[in-house]
């Protein structure tokens, strides 16, 4: 088994290192050559792709990979790797047995806060939504063309060592913005790392919700982190009022709980159900530091 993982970064990172502990051969791209250098480090064979051009090392890599990981977020222009191929993955990479897309809970849109499955239809909000859909399809045109099981994993808001309450507490960047019955839904990124190795060693394709158990108000979220922490947690804020960037604020305009219940009812066990257990962990195990 020979992986490879386009934009191996923070998630493609986690998925790196399950596929390491199975055995697998990884290889990743990044734009940078120092995060190639840490690619390395953690045992992925690096290499630069700008999202253009593949190098002819980089295409030498490809005609060996049997599992792909697209992590690398779609643009106006579309998704890069079906652009470079057209459509056609085979084109690329000859031995493929197996691909995942990276896509976004962001594609339902907004549901009022009602609950939301894999079968809901999509009914995304923000252009970065639109993008993620449409990639989506396009993936899974691909791998059909291909003959190949294609998982499309629709990730929750991402967090996880380095990225986390604690953190943000730390460097004083933590807010309690109020928004009455706003809900996000999270996910460790270890468990993302985790879910994609259950369906590589189960040859599953589909969409799944990767997200954990629990959507729930991020003003709670501070407070429990700060709890923890043993500091008085920053002031709450009205959302309505309060200084958000143009992105920052979009967020708060979609408000869904998500379900992750297919996943798991094929056999998949999360490790962090819900924000506290997932909390306690980073700080008990003093592993919440970048």
């Amino acid at each position: 088994m020979r992986m490879m993982i386009f934009g191996a970064g923070y998630s493609g990172q986690a998925i790196a290192a399950e596929a390491l502990k199975a055995g697998t051969h990884v290889s990743g791209t990044t734009r940078s050559p120092e995060k190639a250098t840490l690619l390395a480090q953690q045992g992925i064979k690096p290499f630069l792709f700008d999202g253009t051009t593949l190098s002819p090392a980089l295409r030498q890599e490809m005609a060996e990979v049997t599992h792909l990981v697209q992590s690398i977020a779609p643009g106006a222009e579309g998704d890069s790797l079906l652009t470079l191929s057209k459509g056609d993955l085979r084109a690329l990479f000859p031995r493929l047995e197996w691909a995942a897309y990276l896509s976004t809970v962001g594609v339902y849109g907004d549901h009022g806060g009602a609950w939301v499955t894999e079968e809901t239809p999509c009914r995304p909000v923000s252009q970065r939504s639109v993008e993620r859909v449409a990639a989506e399809e396009g993936w899974q045109g691909a791998a059909e063309a291909a003959g190949i099981p294609v998982a499309i994993l629709r990730l929750s808001g991402i967090y996880g060592p380095g990225r986390n309450g604690f953190v943000n507490l730390a460097q004083g960047t933590a807010r309690r913005l109020v928004k009455p019955g706003q809900v996000f839904n999270r996910i460790r990124v270890e468990d993302i790392g985790r879910a994609c190795q259950f369906l590589i060693e189960h040859q599953l394709g589909g969409i799944f919700n990767i997200t954990d158990a629990e959507p729930a108000p991020p003003q709670d979220v501070v407070t429990e982190a700060a709890r923890l922490m043993g500091v008085e947690p920053p002031p709450e804020q009205a959302f309505e009022t309060a200084e958000l960037s143009a992105m920052a604020r979009s967020f708060y305009g979609e408000n869904k709980r998500v379900s992750n219940a297919s996943i798991r009812n094929l056999g998949f066990e999360f490790l962090f159900l819900d924000y506290r257990v997932s909390l306690r962990q980073l700080w008990s195990d003093d592993v919440w530091k970048p």
